[in-house]
C-alpha cells in the first residue's frame, strides 16, 4: 500500500518482533516488562529522592536527576511497542512513527553519552583539582552542559533522518525487530544505502566513540592522582566516589558496543534472535540498573531513601490506626 504524500513510501511497516522466537514472545514479554517496570520506578524514586532533598541540590545529583530523565526517556521510546507486540501482537507501526521513533532512541543515546562524558569531567574536576571545582562546575555550566548536548545530538541524528526518507521503499514493509532501527529500516530501501551506513558509522565514532575516548582519558588520570594520594583511607574514598559512574559508564556502553559490532560484523553468523535481544538490551538494562547502582552504592541517597520510606510506612501506619479508631467509636 503506498501512501498518497509519497509514491515511494509505504503507509506503514509491519514490526515481526524476534525472529524465530514469535511463539515465544509472550514468555519473553515477563522479563521485558518486570525490567521496564523497575526501569520507571527505580528512575522515579531518585528523581523524587533528589529533587526532594535540598541537601542533594549538588552538580553531582544534578547530572543523575539528568540521567535518570534520559534513562526513562529512553526506554519508553523502545520497550512499549516492543511490549505491545509481544502482548496484542500489534505490528504496524505508522512510515513517520518509525522515524520519530529511530530519532528519538538515537537522539536520547547521545545525550546520555554526553551526560555520562559530564559526569566523568564532573569527577575529574572533583578529584584532580578539588580546589576550582566550585568555581567550574556551577549552575551556569550545567545549562550550558545541557543545552549543547541537546544541541549536539539533535545535529548528529537530524541526517539519519533525511537520509532514511529519502529512500524509496519499494523492498516490502516487513522490518524483522521489535522497533524501528536506521539500519534495519535501511534495508528495506531498494535504493544503494552506502550513504547511510557510512554516516551512521560516523554518527556513532563522532558521538558515543568519541565520548568513550575522552571518558577513558579522564578516569586514566583520575586514577593516576587517586594512587599518589598518601592515605590509604582517603585513596579508599576517592574511589568510592567514582565507581557508581564506572558501573553505569559500563553498563551503557559494554550492550551497545556488542550490538553496534555484531549487527554490523555479525550478519549471517549470528542469529538473528540473538542480534534483535542484543539491540534491546541496550535500551532497557542500563535504565533498570542505574538507579539500583546508585542506590546501593550511594550513602546520601540510600539514607534519604530510607527515610522517604520510613516516612511513609509511619504515616500510613498513623491513617490505618486512625481509621481503626475511628470505625470503633462509631
Amino acid at each position: 500500500m503506498v501512501s498518497n504524500v509519497s509514491i515511494f513510501h509505504p503507509d506503514y511497516f509491519l514490526l515481526l518482533g524476534i525472529p524465530g522466537l514469535e511463539d515465544s514472545h509472550l514468555l519473553l514479554s515477563i522479563p521485558f516488562s518486570i525490567m521496564y517496570v523497575m526501569a520507571l520506578f527505580g528512575n522515579s524514586m531518585l528523581m523524587v529522592v533528589i529533587s526532594t532533598n535540598e541537601q542533594l541540590h549538588q552538580p553531582m545529583y544534578i547530572f543523575l536527576v539528568m540521567l535518570t530523565t534520559t534513562d526513562l526517556l529512553l526506554c519508553s521510546s523502545a520497550v512499549p511497542k516492543t511490549l505491545s507486540i509481544f502482548w496484542f501482537n500489534s505490528h504496524e507501526i505508522l512510515f513517520d512513527c518509525c522515524l520519530v521513533q529511530i530519532f528519538s532512541i538515537h537522539f536520547l543515546f547521545v545525550i546520555e553519552s554526553s551526560i555520562l562524558l559530564t559526569m566523568a569531567y564532573d569527577r575529574y574536576i572533583a578529584i584532580c583539582s578539588p580546589l576550582t571545582y566550585t568555581t567550574i562546575i556551577t549552575a551556569s555550566f550545567i545549562r550550558r552542559t545541557a543545552l549543547l548536548a541537546i544541541i549536539r545530538a539533535f545535529c548528529i541524528i537530524s541526517p539519519l533522518i533525511f537520509l532514511l526518507n529519502r529512500l524509496p521503499y519499494s523492498n516490502g514493509n516487513v522490518i524483522p525487530h521489535t522497533y524501528c532501527e536506521h539500519i534495519a529500516m535501511a534495508h528495506k530501501a531498494t535504493a544503494d544505502i552506502t550513504v547511510n551506513s557510512v554516516y551512521g558509522l560516523v554518527a556513532a565514532f563522532s558521538s558515543t566513540g568519541v565520548d568513550m575516548i575522552l571518558i577513558a582519558v579522564s578516569y586514566g588520570v583520575i586514577i593516576r592522582t587517586v594512587l599518589r594520594i598518601p592515605t590509604s583511607e582517603a585513596r579508599s574514598k576517592a574511589f568510592n566516589t567514582s565507581m557508581s559512574h564506572v558501573c553505569v559508564i559500563l553498563l551503557f556502553y559494554i550492550p551497545a558496543f556488542f550490538s553496534f559490532i555484531a549487527h554490523r560484523a555479525g550478519q549471517g553468523k549470528i542469529p538473528p534472535s540473538a542480534l534483535i535481544l542484543l539491540a534491546n538490551l541496550y535500551v532497557i538494562i542500563p535504565p533498570m540498573m542505574n538507579p539500583i547502582i546508585y542506590g546501593i552504592r550511594t550513602r546520601e541517597i540510600r539514607q534519604r531513601l530510607a527515610a522517604m520510606l520510613l516516612k511513609n510506612r509511619m504515616r500510613n501506619s498513623f491513617l490505618v490506626f486512625s481509621l481503626g479508631q475511628k470505625m470503633r467509636t462509631s
